[in-house]
């Protein structure tokens, strides 16, 4: 059998963790960081029952000592680049899977370095002393179980899974720690009094299959007999690139909305070009009021990382979802691509037309890389706050 080599290395409560390694006097206090929305919530926040994305005012009925703080975007992303770096000098195979959290392959590493586990010890020492947070790891023979036991091990914590007490740590777990086991699957299994990983192993896949459809089925009995053969990828290209933005409370008309979207599909269609990629799927996401979401997407006939046949798809998907919008209002907005190929290859294969949209996309990120991003923008964006810019990993 293999040895448990992967590492899955999580900072805690990332963005409040930054706030109180900033500010001494928020340490060991309850932190919100978020204007209208729990965008994190520190630990001593999490015990009182806060949570996000939660509303700033009832996480404040729940805990009324909280601070709240505006969020720091640009603190976040220097963080998680001093983070990264930590990683990089740990482990020759290192997989991004957000900015604050990645998996790491150690096999190569232990002449040098020591055992996982010292090499986990050794790992969280330094994101402590180099970048001054704390972090958790999560050590297993698969990426699946290595996740499950930084979950179980946080905060702040270090918890390896042999290879002989995989099954007997990951069975008496409810079920909510299956990877895509979300509150309408958790539902359907507690349903049929099915409540911890134990019991979902102890039923047949097709007995999964018929409760759950196919593809989950699938993969929650392979997972809860820690099956699992995905290796650990490092530089692995993004399946999609997105952006959102929260809306705040006050009530948003269509056109509000409309012009958030815009921004959206603008920084959306500017990484995709810089990174190189086209795609053919436009997919819009909205948050409502009551914390409701939708998903709406569109398949385009060609892949492309044009601006303007995004955002025509991603208005159209809009328009389908006005009277969601009208009746309970949107607090979020969202938009991604999918389906992502190469886009240098296409733009080899098309002849250059001066007048196309694609030649004012260049135009454009041409003056933007020159005199940066603020330089040009859309007339309907004027006298419009960016809203918040979610830190992400480098595209790829």
């Amino acid at each position: 059998m293999d040895k448990a080599t992967i590492l899955h290395a999580d900072v805690d409560a990332f963005f409040a963790a930054v706030e109180q390694r900033d500010d001494p006097r928020l340490r060991g206090r309850p932190v919100l960081v978020g204007a209208w929305v729990v965008l994190a919530a520190s630990y001593e926040a999490k015990a009182r029952g806060v949570d996000t994305p939660m509303g700033v005012a009832r996480a404040l009925r729940l805990c009324p000592n909280a601070v709240v703080v505006e969020p720091r975007m640009s603190a976040y992303s220097e963080a998680s680049k001093a983070v990264y770096e930590v990683f990089d000098d740990t482990a020759p195979l290192v997989e991004g899977l957000s900015i604050d959290e990645a998996f790491l392959d150690v096999r190569g590493v232990r002449r040098l370095s020591g055992t996982p586990v010292e090499v986990a010890a050794q790992l969280r020492r330094d994101v402590r002393d180099r970048v001054g947070l704390p972090i958790t790891v999560g050590i297993a023979r698969t990426k699946f179980l290595a996740k499950v036991a930084s979950g179980v091990a946080k905060p702040d914590g270090l918890l390896a899974v042999s290879p002989e007490r995989e099954l007997a740590f990951l069975h008496p777990l409810p079920v909510e720690r299956l990877w895509g086991v979300g509150r309408v699957t958790a539902a359907k299994l507690h349903g049929r009094g099915i409540r911890t990983v134990g019991e979902v192993a102890r039923l047949a896949e097709p007995e999964l299959v018929s409760l759950l459809g196919r593809a989950s089925g699938r993969q929650l009995h392979a997972l809860a007999h820690n099956r699992d053969p995905r290796t650990v990828r490092p530089n692995r290209r993004r399946g999609s690139i997105g952006a959102q933005r929260a809306l705040g409370r006050r009530p948003k008309t269509l056109a509000d909305i409309d012009a958030a979207l815009v921004g959206l599909v603008d920084r959306v269609a500017r990484r995709m070009r810089a990174a190189g990629r086209v795609g053919r799927t436009v997919v819009l996401r909205l948050r409502f009021d009551d914390f409701s979401r939708v998903t709406r997407s569109h398949t385009l006939p060609y892949p492309t990382s044009s601006t303007q046949a995004i955002l025509t798809a991603a208005r159209a998907l809009l328009a389908t979802a006005a009277p969601l919008i009208e009746l309970r209002g949107s607090t979020l907005v969202g938009v991604a691509v999918g389906n992502l190929g190469d886009g240098r290859a296409v733009q080899l294969a098309l002849p250059f037309d001066p007048h196309s949209s694609d030649a004012l996309d260049a135009a454009v990120d041409e003056v933007r890389q020159r005199f940066g991003a603020p330089a040009i923008t859309r007339a309907v964006l004027l006298d419009r706050g960016p809203g918040l810019a979610m830190p992400v990993l480098p595209d790829a």
